[in-house]
């Protein structure tokens, strides 16, 4: 296989990990955890999301964590917006990234954002157009990429259409999401080979859900393909409240552990990542379901 010399893990946790959680974390430990995930050496951190507090509860405090955070330099701090009202909160708040998001299937979609694809991308072009004229980066977020919880299979040429369209409006990267954590390593393959020869690996990244257990094994397919780009959350936490049966992302450590272990460059520090998943796990207050963290708890 072939293995790159270095890849980038984007944290999401603070965004995609709280998201369905029933227990509200207070702003005051959200703020002391992103302090903590910006000294473990990730260069990129998904902080929250200005979608409307009604739909996301457990993120009404956007604003107040964004301004909150002590920023350091060399990181991107992201949050998901979903149209322009949550843009305007974001760039008040001075991010330095917007994410904007969709999926691949039109249940999903509808359920999640209410609108149609084809209704969507006006409202997500606007998004971009103005986040890319305030100076900010743009990533894009493509959800049920290889399987969605209403429909079932998902038409690749439909994630090419949905792919082409973002980038079209100008994104910087694009995560291609498996929402439900139904991917397989051979599906995998066979959904790069198709995208691979459109889309420019660099600006890809892939965001895995372990939900069976596979986005380890998911993510050693997409490095042989080219991709060097995977979102993960500290701790595993993680999960859609639009799409019934998703459980947490990929841990942050798990997949630190699997790389450092094969010489693959992360910049993480492994002791500070794991003491902010023990700070996260302690707030949440259910354990977390990261190997790494659970062999750490069992030692001695």
């Amino acid at each position: 296989m072939n293995w790159p010399a270095s890849v980038t893990i984007k944290e999401v946790g603070p965004r995609d990990g709280l998201q369905n959680e029933k227990v509200f974390v207070s702003t005051e430990d959200k703020i002391a955890w992103i302090n903590q995930l910006s000294g473990t050496g990730m260069k990129s951190i998904e902080i929250t999301s200005f979608v409307n507090p009604k739909w996301i509860p457990a993120l009404a405090d956007a604003a107040e964590v964004a301004k909150g955070i002590e920023r350091v330099p060399g990181i991107v701090y992201s949050a998901l917006v979903p149209n322009r009202q949550g843009l305007e909160r974001a760039l008040e708040a001075d991010v330095d990234e917007a994410a904007v998001f969709m999926s691949a299937s039109e249940t999903h979609n509808l359920r999640n954002i209410n609108k149609s694809i084809d209704a969507t991308f006006p409202v997500l072009k606007e998004v971009v157009q103005e986040a890319l004229s305030a100076g900010k980066s743009v990533r894009g977020y493509v959800s049920t990429v290889f399987g969605c919880p209403y429909e079932g299979a998902v038409s690749v040429d439909e994630v090419i259409r949905v792919s082409e369209t973002l980038f079209d409006m100008g994104i910087d990267e694009l995560s291609l999401g498996d929402t439900i954590g139904i991917a397989n390593p051979m599906q995998v393959q066979g959904v790069l080979d198709i995208l691979l020869k459109r889309f420019d690996a660099r600006k890809l990244a892939l965001h895995f859900h372990d939900t069976r257990g596979t986005a380890l094994a998911n993510i050693l397919v997409s490095m042989d393909m080219g991709i060097t780009t995977f979102d993960a959350s500290v701790g595993g936490l993680g999960g859609c409240p639009y799409a019934p049966g998703a459980s947490g992302n990929v841990a942050s450590e798990d997949l630190f552990y699997m790389l450092d272990a094969m010489g693959i460059q992360t910049g993480v520090h492994p002791e500070k990542l794991l003491a902010a998943a023990r700070f996260i796990q302690e707030k949440i207050g259910r354990a977390l379901p990261s190997r790494n963290l659970q062999v750490g708890s069992s030692d001695g």
